[in-house]
C-alpha cells in the first residue's frame, strides 16, 4: 500500500472523522490505564493536553472534573465539542511546541495521552506539564511503545477519502527519552510500565492480533 506522509497537524485533521470507530487496539489499551492512575476525578480540575477528539475529556468530565482540554488539531477539537457532555469542557487550541497558555499550579491531575511520540521537544513539554500541574497532583503520560516502531508501526490510518495508509509525522523517542525528559523537568517517577497484547484485547479487536505478547503500550505516573 502506498503511503502518505503528513504533518502531524494535518494527519490528525484528515484522521478526525474516524479516530473514535476505527477500531484501534492501542486506544483499548490505554485508557483503563490511564483511568486507574488518575483515579477518582470528581471535583477535581483536570487538564487533558493533546485532547484530539476529547477521549480522555468527556470521560472524565462525566466522572466530576472541571477538564480543560487542549489541542492544535481543528478537526479532532470539532469531533470532541459534538459529544454529550463537551458543553461541561473548557476546550482550547493551542500547538504544544509552544509553552501551554494555562496557569502555573492550576490542575489536580494532568493526562497527556498518545501525545509525546510526536514531540521534539520533549524536556520543554515536560516542564511546561509540571508547570501547570499542582504540587500534591499527578500528570500521567501515555504513548505507543517505542518497540512498536522495531515492527515498522508508527501513528497511522487509512483515510477513507483517499484509500491510503497515511502517517501524521512521529519522532522515534526511545524509553529513556521519555524518563530523561520526565527527570530534567523535575518530576519524580511514581509509576512506569509497559503493556502488551493479551489474548482478550485479541479477540476483541482483530488488528490486535498480529502483536500478541508484543509491547504496544509505555506508561508514567509523574509527579513534583
Amino acid at each position: 500500500m502506498s503511503v502518505d506522509h503528513l504533518s502531524t497537524r494535518e494527519g490528525y485533521d484528515r484522521w478526525a472523522e474516524i479516530y473514535d470507530s476505527d477500531g484501534n487496539p492501542l486506544i483499548a489499551l490505554e485508557e483503563p490505564e490511564v483511568d486507574r492512575l488518575l483515579g477518582d476525578v470528581a471535583g477535581k480540575d483536570v487538564a487533558d493536553i493533546g485532547c484530539g477528539t476529547g477521549r480522555h475529556a468527556v470521560r472524565l468530565a462525566a466522572a466530576g472534573a472541571r477538564v480543560t482540554a487542549v489541542d492544535f488539531s481543528e478537526e479532532m477539537m470539532n469531533k470532541a465539542r459534538t459529544k454529550p457532555g463537551a458543553d461541561r469542557i473548557t476546550f482550547v487550541r493551542h500547538d504544544l511546541a509552544r509553552p501551554l497558555p494555562l496557569a502555573a499550579a492550576s490542575f489536580d491531575k494532568v493526562v497527556c495521552g498518545l501525545v509525546v511520540d510526536h514531540i521534539v521537544d520533549l524536556i520543554g513539554l515536560f516542564a511546561e506539564l509540571r508547570r501547570v500541574g499542582r504540587r500534591d497532583g499527578i500528570v500521567v503520560v501515555s504513548v505507543m511503545h517505542p518497540a512498536m516502531m522495531l515492527k515498522g508501526v508508527q501513528a497511522r490510518f487509512t483515510d477513507p477519502v483517499t484509500g491510503r495508509e497515511t502517517r501524521p509525522a512521529s519522532h522515534p523517542n526511545q524509553i529513556s527519552d521519555y524518563v530523561r525528559a520526565a527527570v530534567t523537568a523535575g518530576f519524580h517517577l511514581v509509576h512506569i510500565s509497559e503493556h502488551a497484547v493479551d489474548a482478550a484485547l485479541a479477540e476483541r479487536l482483530p488488528r490486535a492480533e498480529k502483536y500478541l505478547g508484543w509491547p504496544m503500550l509505555f506508561l508514567l505516573g509523574l509527579r513534583p
